[in-house]
């Protein structure tokens, strides 16, 4: 088995164990460190138990008042001692005595004993006590001669460990605590301890630093990668600029949807540029002590101008970068200083100092203007979730490890996945491989990455979910209605499977579509996605003359496109060509229409739903014998895929138009790519790829 060669600059760990004069090349021997530490705690618990455990010497029998009163009756006793200040007696056997209680002595310490003695002793209760017990014994027995007497011992080193011992314990205690505090080895302060607190808690990428990711690990971000690619030739070659009289731009925002790249794109540049790279998130600068988060900014850009030229890269920025004073009662005087400092710093250092500011965030809309002025975040780079080229380039990325079959149709598998993300192609390639491992298969193929895709949307398959006939059958007509408005309406999405096999936790079927890459949509385009969305529940009614519970999430997808038309999109002509979204007033509870305009909107919005199912109806109606068909084959056959429903009722009388690519040039306006939904949702479920814009 091979291993990977030990790295001789690598950090020691506590883990490890090498001495001067080890092998360097060889790996730290694992087992805790030796440390002076140890030697200390040692001699403390010798001490503790010496005083604890070494008050009389192991080789004394101890017994009781009334057994040593009976060797004293019987004269054995040579002397007896009372140490008053600790309750004992000591007991000396006369010589002539000592074999007589040899055995009992030997077996009650288990060893061997001092005949010089003593050899007995036992605990009273006090010596006052003591003494009267003594006396009584001596009136009842006046041939006993009295031989004890009183004293008090001497523990001169037990006195020391006395007073030393509440000394110790606490100057343990502050050493402790103070490296605690400082975080390092010698209390003075390391990473994370309290007098360290107001440092930066970023991570430094270094010449010597080798980060595995670079641009060439980026796919569907190429005007991305040639902004930050450019910020990163400023830093190298800075006079290549400057002799033209440009500036060197002091910060760049990544913005984007959650999964797109934005931190990936930052990883790549730590890999790409020549130039220290210090990486952090928005969250790293909060802490619950006022004043941290500013003391942190002025610490990370004093290092950052220790190491200029250098990049500063914050992740999440809108933890600290929100807009400041929007709303009083969730004002932060701690987050707003850190933005403070933040801005001060980011717009108070020379052009000449090289330091080049990355941030990334999904919220854009909230961040303070402030902070997105030029002079701070110059550029404001978009990323968005990559077209059809961009899926299939980051296909063929995340497809370089995964072992796949020759036939695989990856611009197929990019044609499938409209409105994913990279981190969602990413997930699918790996749900892939899971998926052809459990079959035992040598190598991932499309069926597998099908599968895969089906996994993502529609969560995972339950063959053995159990649905009566009747409920089934409902469901086969429910998917049928989906499927047939699809194939018959004319700005409807491309058919591509429809099933009633279970999904995820609701979903109990549903009709998956290739949406068409675009950006604008007409008032046909939504008003033919809303029939089609409409078209289980129009035959559920048609069929079963009664509707079910499974339109539920259809109906919410065709209220949000019905009052986006009315109240944003302005395609209502007695609302007007208005648009009532506003962006920054998102979170507000204030509306910014009458109560009269609301009643209005309501009943353009019912109003525009009811013409739409009423078209829906109808459209079922004249195609009802090509529902029964459907819906039977679905009962049958569980899944149908485009090519069984053009056996079934025929090819889809609409032509197909395709996005242009810079093969086909076209007068046409036309756009392409873009974000939409993945067809009609799945019954009953809250499966969805985008939205409708």
């Amino acid at each position: 088995m091979s291993q990977e060669p030990y790295n001789k600059d690598e950090r020691r760990s506590p883990r490890f164990n090498n001495r001067p004069g080890d092998d360097p090349n060889q790996p730290p021997k694992k087992g805790p460190r030796f440390s002076i530490y140890w030697v200390y705690a040692i001699i403390f618990a010798l001490l503790i138990g010496f005083q604890l455990f070494s008050p009389f010497s192991p080789n004394m029998l101890e017994v009781t008042q009334d057994r040593f009163l009976e060797v004293l009756k019987q004269g054995d006793v040579e002397k007896y001692t009372v140490i008053s200040n600790k309750d004992k007696v000591k007991v000396t056997l006369k010589e002539s005595s000592v074999p007589k209680y040899k055995k009992e002595i030997e077996d009650g310490i288990r060893g061997r004993f001092s005949p010089e003695g003593p050899q007995m002793y036992f605990t009273i209760v006090s010596g006052d006590s003591f003494q009267d017990d003594m006396r009584k014994f001596y009136s009842d027995n006046p041939d006993v001669k009295n031989v004890g007497k009183a004293v008090k011992e001497r523990d001169i080193f037990g006195g020391i460990l006395q007073f030393l011992l509440p000394v110790l314990l606490f100057i343990g205690l502050w050493v402790l605590l103070m490296r605690k505090m400082g975080g390092g080895a010698g209390g003075g302060g390391g990473p994370g301890g309290i007098f360290n607190i107001g440092k930066s808690k970023a991570t430094l990428f270094d010449k010597g630093t080798k980060v595995s990711i670079t641009f060439a690990d980026v796919a569907g971000l190429d005007e991305a990668k040639v902004e930050v690619m450019e910020i990163v030739d400023f830093l190298k070659n800075p006079k290549k600029y400057t002799n033209l009289g440009g500036k060197i731009p002091k910060g760049a925002l990544l913005i984007g949807p959650p999964g797109t790249g934005k931190t990936l794109l930052a990883k790549a540049v730590a890999g790409e540029a020549q130039v220290p790279f210090f990486s952090l998130s928005g969250s790293d600068f909060v802490e619950m002590f006022v004043g941290v988060g500013a003391s942190r900014v002025r610490d990370l850009f004093k290092q950052a101008r220790e190491k200029a030229p250098c990049i500063i890269f914050i992740d999440e920025i809108d933890a600290i970068g929100r807009a400041r004073g929007k709303n009083v009662m969730m004002s932060n005087d701690e987050r707003e200083s850190t933005l403070n400092q933040m801005l001060v710093e980011m717009d108070g250092f020379g052009t000449d100092v090289g330091i080049i500011v990355l941030a990334a965030t999904n919220r854009p809309d909230v961040l303070d203007s402030a902070l997105l002025r030029p002079g701070r975040f110059d550029r404001q780079i978009s990323i968005d979730k990559p077209d059809l080229k961009g899926r299939e380039d980051i296909f063929k990325v995340h497809l370089k490890p995964i072992k796949i079959s020759k036939s695989l149709d990856i611009h197929k598998l990019a044609e499938q996945t409209p409105g994913f993300a990279g981190a969602d192609i990413a997930n699918v390639c790996n749900e892939a491989a899971l998926i052809a491992a459990r079959k035992n298969k040598e190598a991932v193929d499309m069926q597998d990455f099908q599968d895969a895709v089906d996994r993502v949307i529609g969560g995972l398959e339950k063959k053995n979910k159990i649905i009566s006939p009747e409920e089934k059958k409902i469901i086969a007509f429910h998917e049928a209605g989906h499927a047939i408005c699809g194939w018959f309406l004319e700005h409807a999405y491309p058919l591509l499977k429809v099933t009633i096999v279970p999904r995820g936790t609701a979903a109990l079927g549903y009709a998956q579509y290739t949406p068409k890459e675009q950006y604008l949509y007409n008032t046909d385009q939504l008003m033919d996605q809303i029939c089609m969305t409409l078209g289980g529940r129009a035959s559920e009614e048609i069929f079963f003359n009664k509707i079910s519970t499974g339109a539920q999430n259809d109906l919410q997808q065709i209220t949000r496109i019905a009052y986006a038309m009315v109240t944003v999109y302005g395609m209502n002509g007695k609302v007007g060509n208005i648009s009532f979204y506003d962006p920054q007033q998102e979170n507000t509870f204030t509306k910014p229409y009458s109560d009269e305009t609301a009643k209005m909107i309501d009943e353009e919005v019912r109003l525009l739903i009811e013409q739409a199912y009423e078209k829906t109806k109808q459209l079922l109606l004249n195609k009802k014998a090509e529902v029964e068909k459907l819906a039977h084959a679905l009962l049958e056959r569980e899944v149908l895929f485009q090519s069984d429903v053009e056996a079934l009722i025929g090819k889809r009388p609409f032509e197909e138009k395709k996005p242009l690519t810079e093969e086909e040039p076209s007068d046409e306006i036309q756009p392409e790519g873009g974000e939409i939904s993945a067809g009609v949702p799945p019954y009953d479920s809250d499966v969805t790829n985008k939205s409708l814009p």
